[in-house]
């Protein structure tokens, strides 16, 4: 019993984060993507309401936020 007990704890630990609460602790909820050159800026970082436009093709870039509860736009 002693090898599956390990194995769960395992599977917890990879399971457990410590922001799961649909959003970063500084307060994201997303970032702004440029799918054509895959850039990426949290919105936090960005200034005013606006969409930003990309530091590379200079494109306005799109807001996104993740289905998921991780806290993360990806």
């Amino acid at each position: 019993m002693g090898v599956f007990s390990t194995v769960k704890e395992i599977f917890v630990a990879s399971t457990e984060s410590a922001n799961r609460s649909g959003g970063m602790s500084d307060g994201s909820k997303g970032a702004y993507w440029c799918h054509d050159c895959n850039e990426r800026t949290r919105d936090v970082d960005v200034v005013g309401d606006d969409p930003p436009n990309c530091p590379v093709c200079s494109t306005e870039m799109e807001f996104e936020r993740s289905p998921s509860s991780t806290g993360c736009a990806c």
